[in-house]
């Protein structure tokens, strides 16, 4: 089984011939790990992209997430198979539960459970959640057991570092994926970031990537530009010192981006 690559290619807000040039452009650089999901309304030109750069299935992580409105029923069985004819393929390598039921109304065993289902089925060879609270993970690893929750997925930057969240996971051995690690270009006008990078010769962006990764989180950054999905990968090659870990964790303000009114009551 492919172990989920630390940097990913992030699809999100990327439509139509934007997606499948920025999918092929990232694949063609070297990454291997697709993020997309159900509601971003891409699925099928990630999977027509995938196809038309050539590169083999087994070598390639292709991660989707499930929306809310599909976790009732057989609801969620369906919209799987769906994603995957989208998206050309015969199994996903991730499965994500995109948000927890808004206001609960769909009980957290329900659709645990209907994606353990999908599992066993072979729809999908992990499965995990975004966007959960801890409240919502004590209930999903209650509903499907430990350790069969392999990635949790949560805004992660310098000015929201979710500690709370982190901490349960890291101590329930659940990796963490991090996404919008750059907080939509926010990190570029950042003092502190930007003197890090100046020391390394390099941009803040990257110095945000190289604080998460070397946390031990996956990145999933997403560009339109082939010069940046090259720079992004240039993050696994940087290493800061303690001292600028540690000024780079001061940064946390608690600054939410991905904040719908369907968001659960945040730790």
């Amino acid at each position: 089984m492919m172990k989920m690559p630390k940097i990913g290619l992030g699809t999100f807000r990327l439509k139509e011939q934007v997606v499948i040039d920025s999918v092929l452009n990232g694949l063609e650089l070297g990454y291997r790990h697709i993020d997309t999901a159900q509601i971003y309304g891409n699925e099928a030109e990630v999977g027509r992209a995938i196809k038309e750069s050539g590169i083999p299935r087994s070598e390639l992580y292709i991660t989707t997430k499930i929306w809310t409105s599909n976790f009732s029923g057989n609801k969620l069985l369906t919209s799987l198979q769906e994603s995957l004819e989208k998206l050309q393929i015969e199994r996903l390598d991730m499965t994500l539960i995109h948000w927890p039921s808004p206001k609960d109304e769909v009980p957290v065993a329900e659709y645990m459970t209907a994606l353990a289902k999908a599992q066993e089925q072979g729809l999908t060879q992990e499965m995990g959640v975004s966007n959960f609270t801890i409240a919502h993970l004590r209930q999903a690893i209650a509903a499907v057991g430990a350790g069969r929750i392999t990635n949790q997925q949560i805004e992660i930057h310098p000015f929201l570092q979710n500690k709370n969240v982190v901490a349960f996971c890291q101590e329930h051995q659940l990796p963490v994926t991090a996404y919008m690690p750059l907080a939509y270009g926010k990190v570029m006008h950042d003092p502190v970031l930007q003197k890090i990078a100046d020391k390394h010769a390099t941009t803040p962006a990257l110095i945000s990537l190289a604080w998460l990764l070397q946390q031990g989180f996956t990145v999933i950054p997403s560009s339109t530009k082939r010069e940046h999905l090259a720079n992004n990968l240039k993050a696994a090659d940087i290493t800061l010192s303690d001292e600028e870990m540690s000024a780079i964790a001061r940064l946390d303000i608690n600054e939410r981006i991905a904040n719908p009114d369907f968001s659960p009551n945040w730790d």
